[in-house]
C-alpha cells in the first residue's frame, strides 16, 4: 500500500492536474442517469440525519445538464430509492439498524422519496424506484439504454461513495462509457467523496467539470 499524507482531496486534485489515464470520452448517444436526488438526501435541514450537500447549485448544474440532453434527444433518467411498508424489499441491506432515518424506512411515497422539488422534470423523463446501491441491479435502466442505442452515460446525484460509485462501477461493467460531473455529484463526509471521485477517475469513470461535460455532450451527434 502507498502511503501518504495527502488528504483524500488533496490525491483527487493531485490526479486532476496530471492524469495517468487516457479518457474514455464520450462516444455516439448519451443518456443522463440522476441517482437519488430526493429530499431525504437533498435538504439536510429537513432531514438532518440523512442530508447532505457538497455543492449549493447542485440542483441547478443538473437542471442545466437535463435541458441540454432534452435538447439534443437524448434520455433524462432520476431515479429514487424507497420501499414497501415492512421494508422487506431492502434486504439484508437494511438489517443493520432500525430506527426512524434507516433506509428500510423510506416508504413509497413520503416526503423522503421525493424527488427535490428544484429539480425541473418534464414529463417525458423516465423515473426509476431501485432497491440497491446501482441503479442497474434489478431494474430495466440496461435496457432501457440499450433501446435507445445509448452507449455513454452521465451520472450525477448522490452518494459519490454509494450509489453513484455502484452505478458507475456496474455500468462500466455493462460496457457504457460512464461519465460523472463533478459538481453534481455529493456525499455526506468530505474524505469519502474525494475517495470516490479519484477511485472512479482512476479506475472506472471520466471525472470532469460540468464545463467539460456539457462540452462533451454537445459535440456529440443528434
Amino acid at each position: 500500500m502507498i502511503e501518504s499524507d495527502l488528504s483524500a482531496r488533496q490525491v483527487f486534485a493531485a490526479f486532476r492536474a496530471g492524469p495517468q489515464r487516457a479518457r474514455f470520452g464520450f462516444g455516439r448517444r448519451a443518456a443522463l442517469v440522476n441517482i437519488d436526488p430526493q429530499r431525504a438526501y437533498t435538504e439536510p435541514a429537513s432531514f438532518p440525519a440523512t442530508g447532505y450537500e457538497t455543492d449549493p447549485r447542485q440542483m441547478e448544474h443538473t437542471n442545466t445538464l437535463a435541458t441540454l440532453c432534452r435538447d439534443r434527444g437524448f434520455p433524462v433518467i432520476w431515479t429514487y430509492v424507497a420501499y414497501v411498508e415492512s421494508g422487506e424489499d431492502c434486504g439484508v441491506w437494511g438489517g443493520r439498524s432500525n430506527t426512524p432515518d434507516s433506509l428500510q424506512n423510506i416508504r413509497e411515497g413520503s416526503a423522503r422519496a421525493q424527488l427535490d422539488p428544484r429539480l425541473h422534470i418534464a414529463a417525458a423523463d423516465i423515473i426509476i424506484r431501485k432497491r440497491m446501491a446501482s441503479a442497474f441491479f434489478e431494474t430495466h435502466l440496461r435496457s432501457l439504454l440499450t433501446f435507445h442505442g445509448v452507449d455513454t452515460v452521465v451520472v450525477t446525484g448522490g452518494s459519490t461513495s454509494g450509489c453513484v460509485r455502484a452505478t458507475v462501477v456496474e455500468g462500466l461493467s455493462c460496457g457504457f462509457r460512464m461519465i460523472v460531473a463533478e459538481e453534481c455529484v455529493a456525499d455526506r463526509h468530505e474524505s469519502p467523496h474525494f475517495a470516490s471521485l479519484y477511485d472512479m477517475a482512476v479506475k472506472y469513470a471520466d471525472v470532469l467539470p460540468l464545463c467539460d461535460v456539457l462540452q462533451g455532450l454537445e459535440s456529440m451527434p443528434r
